[in-house]
């Protein structure tokens, strides 16, 4: 058609923009056509056309195929990646710095990470290598490192240990021998082989092989190089990043299984973003399954930061950040917002740039804001700044932006002296830990929908996660034990109602019921359970087994599981005829092996949790805690519904399931625990002294009964542990914790 590179990328820019901006205000639609002229302009200047051609091709193939994805990081400060679609955050409306993403004295290509669906990326990795060739595009590898499991694992081998003493001493059960100890040391750290890097692909102008070394994958269709990012980066090969993310697959489930039970469509950019009922229940810190924030900081730090709009998310994401933490932002910041401490500025020069987060600065970009209107510094010097400071720091580079800076401070605003050096050293000091605030925009919006999801359709919202798992903080026992106490009721799992997946049933009262999926069970196997859901219903074992083409293990472990009590039998009885799996077979005459069970003692209802535990790792029902909270009242153990009444400073003994150990970088050796019992969640501080004394009750005991202080001043309720004891029959409650994840 005649276009160059350049012309088409502004005539896809100006014709997308006017369907992107067509409902914003015309003052913002005013300034995103003067700042996107801009754009474009340090785009040609660069020479980049071409990889925002390929980016947006992404998107657009996404978009076509039905994969929810979005762009990410500092692409969310551009108004031309908005316009094209290829990020959700508006730039102009939300003041980010473009510069932050892409500057006129940058010596390398943007960065442009896509967040993908990740049950879908395939597709989109499939994609790149069939429209550019396998001898063009390459995944980057990754090198992996010994951490301390893997470490002792190796070493302990090395030293001709036995495998089950390796095992027990890289679990912490057992102390490891001073020369394995001794040598997994030397090991931490050090490469150990080869991955593919989990989204980063090379596109190459001429064959990659000339370039660098690549190998065929072990996946099928795929080739990686055999070099790492970094590697990469430093030959100037450009890379683009395809990331899974879990909370976009679970959320388009959530948007089918919406539609189909209920029949509305929801269209994730058509939401309301004030809805007060969203933001009532965040506050609450009811936000078990949502994305970013329902980790054990993050539950804790939302009835403080008490979220009212959009942008107190963008803050909650940003917060909670190793960061943020180290730097001493957090309190002050949740002290001003609750008018606990003034809102003061070092000058008011400042007022523009750290207003919206109350004169503590959290963003990267607000360092950037600072230095353009304190020092007058142009949006390019600026990224200069940001990155000189950044982890490679250069102390001659550091000098001469110092100097600039205070000529800057002097020249703009007259600003010298004290003043000026507590603004350097802020910028400094700051410049360490800021998070990108485009980043925090992106995900801020996913937080949001999901929240939402939540608070309207829990059973679809608790299905979507089922669906999308292994992903984010808790187990599906939690997220079960959740919806339950929304009021979700949950079926068990059964030959006859389940599919391979969870699904979201509509009673004829109109309530929304979910169905436990086949894969839970523990030995199945996704084949097994799609001939099930493929051939269901069944009118017994003999002829599950035949048309299912089922071994006896296979009807065993749907015995145990009891999701053949459909046919009126009990799990004792179901597991008495699995037997006849071996005779019923495609082929061979129907019914001359069915027999009938004799009468067998009845299972009692701690057994039958016991054995859903064993067998799906869920109890539909009843959250296990509820089989002993008889003994625990008579002892004097407290639920997690009674801690928010006890006076602070008060020692208790609570007691609950494990589902988290965290030993975060920035909590001094404080190991966190998360505690569940029927009533919620629990949160429990373990000292490095109890933690050394305890240690092996401490690391492997799947429910504890702790002994501790409550600390609930702020709101939220943490109990500082002194003493843990492992509960009775632990092992019968849970199938395993989350550790150190």
């Amino acid at each position: 058609e005649g276009h160059t590179e350049m012309s088409w990328l502004e005539h896809l820019t100006f014709e997308r923009a006017a369907a992107r901006y067509a409902t914003r205000p015309e003052e913002i639609r005013r300034r995103a056509w003067g700042q996107m002229r801009y754009e474009l302009g340090v785009v040609k200047q660069l020479g980049f056309p071409g990889y925002f051609l390929i980016v947006c091709d992404l998107v657009d193939f996404c978009k076509r195929e039905n994969i929810l994805c979005q762009g990410r990081g500092s692409a969310a400060n551009s108004a031309v990646c908005f316009a094209l679609g290829i990020t959700n955050a508006e730039p102009i409306s939300a003041g980010l710095l473009f510069e932050r993403f892409l500057s006129s004295d940058r010596d390398g290509p943007p960065d442009i990470d896509i967040d993908i669906e990740s049950g879908r990326r395939e597709e989109v990795i499939q994609y790149v290598y069939a429209k550019h060739g396998r001898e063009r595009a390459a995944q980057v590898a990754n090198v992996i490192t010994y951490r301390r499991k893997g470490a002792l694992r190796d070493a302990a081998r090395a030293l001709g240990y036995p495998q089950g003493s390796a095992d027990a001493w890289s679990k912490g059960i057992a102390p490891a021998p001073s020369d394995v100890e001794s040598l997994a040391e030397q090991f931490i750290g050090q490469p150990r082989h080869l991955g593919i890097h989990s989204g980063g692909m090379v596109l190459c102008d001429r064959p990659i092989a000339d370039v660098v070394p690549v190998e065929w994958a072990r996946m099928e269709n795929r080739s990686v190089l055999q070099w790492d990012k970094d590697d990469c980066a430093a030959a100037g090969l450009v890379k683009f990043d395809l990331l899974g993310l879990g909370m976009l697959e679970a959320l388009h489930h959530m948007m089918d299984l919406v539609e189909e039970s209920t029949g509305r469509v929801v269209n994730l950019w058509e939401l309301d973003l004030a809805d007060v009922e969203v933001y009532d229940m965040l506050c609450r810190a009811d936000a078990v399954g949502v994305f970013q924030v329902e980790s054990r900081a993050q539950l804790s730090t939302l009835p403080r930061l008490k979220p009212r709009v959009f942008f107190d998310l963008v803050v909650e994401v940003a917060l909670i950040r190793p960061g943020p933490i180290q730097g001493g932002s957090v309190h002050p910041y949740l002290r001003r917002r609750d008018g606990k401490e003034p809102v003061a500025y070092d000058h008011p020069v400042l007022e523009k740039s750290l207003g919206k987060t109350l004169g503590i600065p959290l963003f990267q970009e607000q360092l950037m804001q600072i230095a353009v209107d304190a020092a007058g510094f142009s949006g390019a010097e600026a990224d200069d700044l940001r990155r000189a400071m950044g982890s490679k720091r250069s102390p001659a580079k550091m000098a001469a932006l110092k100097q600039r800076f205070y000529e800057g401070l002097e020249e703009t605003n007259g600003i010298v002296g004290e003043v000026a050096d507590k603004l350097w050293a802020k910028i400094v000091a700051f410049a360490a830990y800021g998070f990108p605030e485009s980043h925090s925009q992106s995900f801020a919006s996913l937080v949001y929908f999901s929240a939402w999801f939540k608070r309207y359709y829990p059973a679809q919202f608790c299905v979507g996660l089922l669906r999308a798992q292994p992903m984010g903080f808790y187990s599906p026992q939690s997220l079960i034990q959740d919806a339950r106490r929304h009021g979700v009721e949950v079926l068990p799992v059964s030959v006859n109602e389940s599919g391979r997946e969870a699904r979201v049933v509509v009673g004829a009262d109109g309530q929304a019921r979910i169905r436990l999926g086949l894969n839970l069970i523990k030995g199945l196997g996704d084949k097994a359970a799609d001939r099930i859901e493929a051939a269901a219903p069944f009118v017994d074992v003999p002829d599950l087994s035949r048309r299912a083409d089922l071994t006896v293990d296979h009807v065993e472990t749907l015995a145990v599981a009891g999701a053949l009590d459909v046919f009126g039998m009990d799990r004792r009885q179901a597991l008495w005829q699995a037997g006849v799996a071996a005779t019923e077979r495609a082929g061979m005459l129907p019914g001359l092996s069915a027999i009938e069970a004799p009468s067998l003692p009845g299972m009692s209802a701690f057994e039958l949790m016991a054995a859903d535990v064993a067998s799906t790792g869920v109890t539909h029902n009843q959250q296990p805690m509820e089989q002993v909270r008889g003994e625990l009242q008579a002892r004097g153990i407290l639920s997690a519904a009674d801690l928010p009444g006890v006076e602070d400073g008060t020692r208790v003994r609570i007691a609950g399931v494990v589902t988290h150990r965290q030993r975060p970088h920035t909590a001094g050796g404080v190991v966190f625990f998360g505690l569940e019992d029927e009533t919620g969640l629990m949160n429990v501080m373990v000292s490095p002294g109890l933690w050394a004394r305890d240690k092996v009750t401490a690391r492997t005991a799947p429910a504890l009964i702790v002994r501790g202080i409550v600390q609930n001043g702020s709101g939220a309720v943490t109990v500082a542990a002194d003493q843990l004891e492992p509960l009775a029959f632990g092992e019968a409650l849970s199938r395993g914790s989350r550790d150190f994840r």
